[in-house]
């Protein structure tokens, strides 16, 4: 009996239990790759947007110590112990902007969270004349969310910059120390201003300012 040759396999091609163990093997890589990655741009937005509301934070934060820093008008009508010149009332709350007869900004202008006062000396005339710097913090509306500004009239010139933004104006507060009463004869020696900012892809980031009052 004549044996015909079997003819060789032809490698080209792949047959059906192959196919079925790639296509396996490709789940098992693709879904957990495709969730990695996912994962991954949802952690860089929301990365990306607390690294922005963190730089708001920082720039606010330098601004108000500053401010308050400098904050307090003295009463030249009135002595005090050894000689001393006491501070008068120097901090506005929830303020208009001609409040107490000090005007920074117009009627459009909303009302300040806090209005910061202090002596502004005029040394180019003799006598020195005296000013009132104003610092004014105030929210304005954003879209769904605020602006905090930071107005500030003094020297005879007027400037008004946002200094956080996404701010949720709900989560405002304003609050001070020693003695607690922000608008007392008593200047606090400290004053905080806390609120949350948000973004969309991150969580409420919660932004506390801290200032604390140099002149004695």
């Amino acid at each position: 009996m004549r044996l015909t040759p079997r003819t060789a396999r032809d490698d080209a091609g792949f047959t059906l239990i192959e196919l079925l163990i790639v296509v396996a093997i490709t789940a098992v890589i693709v879904v957990p790759l495709g969730n990695a990655l996912i994962l991954y741009f949802r952690n860089t937005d929301a990365t990306a947007a607390r690294m922005s509301l963190s730089h708001d934070a920082q720039i606010s934060a330098a601004y108000l110590a500053r401010d308050v820093a400098a904050v307090g008008l003295r009463d030249l009508d009135t002595a005090g112990p050894g000689g001393t010149i006491p501070f008068k009332a120097s901090i506005q709350v929830n303020a208009a902007f001609d409040a107490g007869g000090q005007v920074c900004g117009t009627s459009a202008t909303p009302a300040a969270k806090i209005r910061l006062l202090a002596d502004d000396w005029d040394a180019s005339t003799s006598p020195a004349t005296r000013d009132t710097r104003i610092v004014a913090y105030y929210l304005a509306p954003a879209g769904t969310v605020s602006e905090l500004h930071r107005l500030v009239c003094a020297d005879g010139a007027t400037t008004d910059i946002v200094v956080a933004h996404h701010v949720d104006p709900a989560t405002f507060t304003v609050s001070c120390a020693s003695p607690t009463t922000c608008e007392s004869a008593s200047v606090p020696q400290t004053v905080t201003l806390a609120f949350s900012a948000t973004l969309p892809g991150a969580d409420p980031y919660p932004i506390t300012l801290t200032g604390h009052r140099r002149q004695q």
